[in-house]
């Protein structure tokens, strides 16, 4: 039997990350968008980087629980998606909402806390995107895991930016929290997860639960009378 050229996990992951964008060009052409069309757009990639950076960071947990390679190797794709998804939630902001508008766009910055946060998260994402390819993997060596190591510094940064960009209080529980919020509990699960120690004994876990269930599995069924 010939093998498929793409896994189903592959064709759902790409098919997921480029819904993100056809809906949005859909909903553009077909007047779909809200009643501040730049704003919206702006909300939706926005929302749509941090989805595919959510699942990027999934991929490692995933593979520690149930012992599932194939997440691991499509990383690195959904990483990129972010990225792309951010680039363009940034060249929205810069060129359709503030007419690169230098002065103005700087001026900005300086006056609200989620511009700054967002643009760090930015910064630090753009070296990531352009060495995650394996040549820049052999080029920097060992510094190469170091440098993509940022990613767990980044995720709960753009978190923060994604909190501040929405009418709430997490605090004080009122207004729209309920996606900053939800993305937020499962950056900070994916975080204890990295944890040595913690990693280790969710390893462990994992793997004596599948042999029991593997055991489970091999037994001889008993005929009942």
């Amino acid at each position: 039997m010939k093998r498929l050229p793409y896994t189903p996990l592959q064709i759902a992951m790409h098919i997921y990350a480029w819904s993100g964008l056809l809906l949005l060009i859909f909903d553009s052409l077909t007047g779909n968008l809200s009643p501040n069309p730049i704003q919206d757009i702006e909300q939706r990639t926005g929302r749509h980087a941090i989805t595919l950076l959510v699942l990027s960071l999934l991929c490692t947990p995933i593979n520690t629980i149930f012992k599932w390679s194939e997440p691991i190797k499509r990383r690195r794709a959904l990483g990129l998606y972010a990225f792309m998804y951010a680039t363009i939630h940034v060249i929205i902001f810069m060129d359709l909402d503030y007419g690169l508008a230098w002065s103005r766009l700087i001026q900005e910055l300086f006056q609200k806390p989620r511009l700054i946060v967002g643009v760090i998260a930015f910064i630090l994402m753009a070296p990531l995107a352009m060495t995650s390819f394996d040549i820049w993997k052999k080029r920097l060596g060992k510094n190469w895991k170091r440098l993509h190591q940022l990613i767990y510094l980044i995720a709960p940064i753009v978190v923060l930016h994604y909190v501040w960009s929405k009418k709430g209080d997490i605090l004080s529980l009122q207004g729209e929290i309920i996606k900053p919020l939800l993305y937020g509990t499962i950056i900070a699960i994916i975080l204890i997860f990295r944890i040595p120690p913690v990693r280790r004994s969710l390893a462990s876990f994992s793997t004596r639960v599948l042999a029991l269930l593997q055991k489970r599995s091999r037994l001889p069924k008993v005929d009942t009378p």
